[in-house]
């Protein structure tokens, strides 16, 4: 098949992009490292959980429009959307995104158009583009390179692929333009063009203005314990204020986006970000609050009986009704509270996976009947249902109604 356009990176983002696109009758390579994803992709199979992408897949699998592969080939568009995580001194790693540009250079030939959809640092666009010109003097000026973020919501991403705004900067105007064009073709949302380093800091902006304000919530919720106030009740009170919206208190942040991306404004404006650092310390400390409070509640009840707890855990993933366990914090506490412990005394429960390599994961009916203590940390639909018996000790982190 000779392609339109090739997608380097088939993960949450990548795959769903390359379907969307195949499914408007375009010609998609996509390309992924790893070899059991390209075999079950191009078997119609997915390896992430995302309503109507199986069979959206198997369709433009069977009508030949998208191929997976391990390498790239020659084509006109060429889409970067690799993982860009945090290294250890929780500045960006772009190794990622510098394997797959080197990938494609070889392949790039005058008038084709080169796209960062991974969330970068500010001025990442610019520097793959020095890269390529370096090793491609003789496209210099003969590209359209171009930054447009991804700004979706799992479990809803082909919707918000088609109808979300798009920001779309590139490193000159004919390049955004180019991209602008692209894009018209798959996205009904309204394109707005910028240049790129705008278009990266907007994407890190919006992931930290989410998570400044979880924060404010997730110390609420420390305050409110220490109050003895039920945290839930008054934020209900108080965002009955018209100007007052006060999200919900969590047992922290997790995701490839809101967890992530602050940090790369942070490590690069480390003396003008003191309100977005602080948001992350108090994000980050949450899942260590929350341990600390079911180590108390465990320790209580061996004292009163005797013996150690049945304890369940229900939750697993970064947010409800996803199997994404990117960054996750329930993931986190149970790791951490599993670490020392028994297994025959614990019960984990994640209704969006059908195996973990980490947990024994247990059914939600066997698990209620045993348990003594319920410790919930994700609002999936299955939890929202459940009924307590008045004996049931129940941590409830995310606030749902039990």
């Amino acid at each position: 098949m000779k392609a339109d356009v090739v997608i380097m990176g088939l993960g949450y983002i990548g795959l769903p992009t390359a379907v969307l696109i195949a499914s408007n009758k375009t010609n998609v390579i996509g390309v992924d490292i790893n070899s059991k994803v390209v075999d079950a992709i191009n078997l119609g199979n997915t390896h992430i959980i995302e309503p109507d992408l199986k069979k959206n897949l198997s369709q433009v699998i069977k009508k030949g429009l998208l191929i997976a592969k391990l390498k790239p080939s020659i084509a006109s568009t060429y889409i970067i959307v690799v993982p860009t995580p945090f290294k250890k001194n929780k500045t960006a790693d772009i190794s990622y995104i510098e394997s797959a540009t080197n990938s494609i250079i070889p392949l790039l030939k005058k008038n084709d158009l080169y796209i960062i959809e991974s969330t970068v640092p500010v001025g990442i666009t610019e520097k793959m583009s020095k890269l390529i010109y370096n090793k491609r003097p003789d496209l210099i000026n003969k590209l359209f390179i171009a930054y447009c973020p991804e700004r979706v919501l799992p479990g809803n991403v082909f919707h918000e692929l088609i109808y979300n705004d798009r920001v779309i900067g590139g490193i000159n105007n004919k390049s955004t333009n180019k991209a602008i064009k692209f894009y018209s073709k798959y996205v009904k949302g309204n394109l707005h063009p910028t240049n790129s380093r705008i278009a990266e800091m907007c994407k890190l902006v919006e992931n930290s203005s989410r998570d400044v304000q979880i924060a404010f919530a997730n110390e609420l919720s420390l305050i409110c314990d220490r109050a003895n106030i039920n945290v839930w009740n008054l934020i209900n009170l108080a965002n009955k204020h018209p100007r007052v919206n006060i999200l919900n208190p969590s047992c922290g942040v997790g995701g490839h986006c809101i967890a992530v991306d602050p940090y790369f404004i942070v490590s690069d404006y480390p003396e003008e970000t003191k309100l977005i650092s602080m948001s992350r310390k108090i994000n980050d400390y949450k899942p260590n609050w929350c341990i600390n409070k079911i180590k108390e509640v465990i320790n209580k009840f061996q004292k009163r009986e005797n013996r150690k707890p049945v304890t369940a855990y229900l939750g697993l993933s970064f947010k409800p009704n996803i199997d994404d366990l990117r960054e996750s914090p329930a993931n986190y506490i149970v790791e951490s509270m599993l670490e020392n412990e028994n297994n025959s005394f614990n019960y984990v429960v994640e209704p969006n996976l059908k195996f973990s390599d980490k947990f024994k994961l247990s059914s939600l009916e066997e698990t209620m009947l045993k348990s003594d203590i319920i410790v919930i940390l994700v609002a999936h639909n299955e939890f929202r249902s459940l009924k307590m018996s008045k004996e049931k000790i129940v941590l409830n982190f995310c606030g749902i109604d039990i």
